[in-house]
């Protein structure tokens, strides 16, 4: 995977995520749950390894893994209290 192609994965799953917690926000589990798919996806190409990055790149590559941690934080402080309240599916 060459640096052009892994920012771009980080980006794909950045946007997803983002539209993950939009989904989670208005209670649309099934749109949720199909953007998890896609994310999953997007995210299997780094089973295949991913080249080094540097200077800028590697910058934008944070700044990419920040939102993408910020977006599953705001999924799980969404979605965690549902989950609680179903029997045998508790994620504590």
């Amino acid at each position: 995977m060459t640096s052009s192609e892994v920012l771009s994965m980080y980006e794909n799953i950045a946007g997803l995520t983002n539209q993950m917690a939009a989904a989670a926000r208005m209670g649309d589990l099934n749109r949720l749950d199909q953007l998890e798919d896609q994310c999953a996806t997007e995210a299997r190409g780094v089973g295949t390894g991913v080249a080094a990055l540097s200077g800028g790149q590697r910058l934008r590559k944070i700044d990419l893994l920040k939102q993408i941690l910020a977006n599953d934080r705001e999924i799980r402080d969404l979605t965690d209290p549902w989950m609680n309240n179903i029997p045998g599916l508790s994620r504590q």
